[in-house]
């Protein structure tokens, strides 16, 4: 069934060809596991692979893990697997039970599922479907959550241990022609549209609003310029990591078990954000990644402390001066906080610092899965909302009066040396209204509430 793509689609065809082609990327009788949901760009991916002259015969696997999230979902499975079987394609199949509470979750269980089949097909790649459109609205996704540089990078072509994304460099308007041409069919997602109410995953707003109106109002090539962006940080970020081993090598880097330390002269002769660079490597190194208020006083501290003393970095580690070194270790005490705002009712997230253990906050008028949630009338907040760390003198009004935290972590057995490590969501006049795990306060009660606010709190390792 080769060469089944009429001549309209050849362009893309062979373009597609001479870019999985270059190197050793991929070769005759390759084993390739095919990521396939049944959307457009999966489909069109398959079919390339399976159809186009531009490549050679390969071993093909499709992949279709339905989420169960959604009542059209084995509809969509069973349509899949029956273009498989047209196609002559192997495909495997998985149903999750139970169904994944939130987006993360289905993403973690669906990059799982494809790893195990390449592992029991024995296949060179896991390759999906990811364009260029994706790009730019990851890269406009991530920077209006606040994104560092390395975050602008946008999604990876590649990455470990063996998933390729070869449609990246190709334009959702070019896959569709090529869709179009070949007389592909395929199904679209209801979940992805954003409705009536507004009320859609926040990708969906990018995709079907904010981008367009870019395009249209802004900048005509707003998606083109965004991919761009995406490329040039993925410049940027190689281009430092290539002078890393010189800068550490210029601070007098040493390792003693699993304390690092650096030349405090020498770390101080650097651009403040050349420190911070180095600080998150050597942070990263003993296995935590401190935020950018964390970074920012690492620095700060490492010019203004004195020998003796330390700052917290979050997760275990400490920054000390110890004479005329900085050394990164172990901590021997608490860690800092870095408290986070909720500035409103709408949708959002975010992470905080607490004794230097790391969670992330979500909050709007729907749960997500989280290990800790709560609800509130949204008429009896007092907003911004600060989730913090413990505070002396902190209390919370029960039904049977107010408390101090202190008390309802003796009676929680929350041990001293945990408290500090505990998150407190207060309202904008510093009231306390819950302490995940251990109470919450009769504070903005939900009866007879028209409008509620659902606050969840976990592990920031999961965000």
């Amino acid at each position: 069934m080769r060469g089944a793509i009429p001549l309209a689609a050849h362009d893309l065809a062979n373009r597609v060809g001479a870019h999985m082609l270059r190197g050793d990327a991929l070769g005759p009788d390759d084993r390739v596991v095919v990521a396939v949901s049944g959307g457009r760009d999966s489909m069109a991916l398959l079919h390339l692979l399976r159809f186009a002259d531009a490549l050679p015969p390969l071993h093909l696997v499709a992949a279709h893990l339905d989420h169960a999230m959604r009542a059209s979902s084995a509809g969509d499975a069973d349509w899949v697997m029956g273009v498989c079987r047209a196609w002559g394609v192997p495909c495997r199949m998985r149903r999750c039970d139970p169904a994944p509470r939130t987006e993360a979750d289905a993403r973690r269980l669906r990059y799982e599922f494809l790893e195990e089949v390449r592992r029991d097909e024995h296949a060179r790649w896991v390759v999906t479907g990811h364009q260029a459109d994706d790009q730019a609205e990851t890269v406009l996704f991530r920077a209006v959550r606040g994104t560092g540089i390395g975050g602008l990078r946008g999604i990876r072509a590649r990455r470990r241990p063996a998933l390729w994304r070869p449609l990246l460099p190709f334009a959702r308007a070019e896959l569709t022609a090529y869709a179009e041409a070949v007389g592909l069919s395929w199904r679209d997602d209801p979940t992805n549209e954003p409705g009536p109410s507004g009320d859609a995953p926040a990708r969906s707003v990018i995709r079907s609003y904010v981008l367009p109106e870019l395009e249209r109002r802004v900048a005509p090539g707003a998606g083109r310029a965004l991919t761009s962006l995406a490329r040039r940080a993925r410049e940027d970020e190689a281009a430092w990591r290539s002078l890393l081993p010189g800068l550490l090598e210029g601070v007098d880097l040493r390792r003693e078990g699993d304390v690092l330390s650096v030349s405090r002269a020498a770390f101080l002769e650097c651009h403040p954000a050349v420190g911070a660079r180095v600080l998150r490597e050597l942070a990263k190194r003993l296995g935590t990644r401190p935020g950018e208020a964390g970074t920012r006083a690492a620095v700060e501290f490492s010019s203004s402390g004195s020998s003796g003393t330390g700052v917290p970095l979050g997760g275990g580690v400490e920054l000390r001066i110890e004479l005329e070194r900085l050394v990164l270790g172990p901590a021997h005490g608490g860690g800092i906080d870095e408290p986070l705002a909720i500035p409103g009712p709408a949708r959002g997230g975010g992470v905080v610092v607490v004794g230097g253990r790391r969670y992330h906050v979500s909050w709007g008028p729907r749960p997500e899965g989280t290990p800790w949630s709560e609800t509130f009338d949204v008429a009896g907040l007092r907003f911004p909302l600060s989730v913090r760390g413990w505070a002396p003198g902190d209390r919370a009004r029960m039904a049977y009066g107010t408390k101090k935290l202190k008390k309802l972590f003796l009676e929680a057995r929350v041990s001293p040396g945990e408290r500090h490590r505990i998150p407190v969501l207060t309202d904008g006049s510093g009231v306390v209204l819950w302490v995940p795990g251990v109470a919450r306060s009769a504070e903005a009660s939900t009866e007879g509430a028209a409008q509620l606010l659902h606050i969840g709190v976990g592990d920031a390792q999961s965000a």
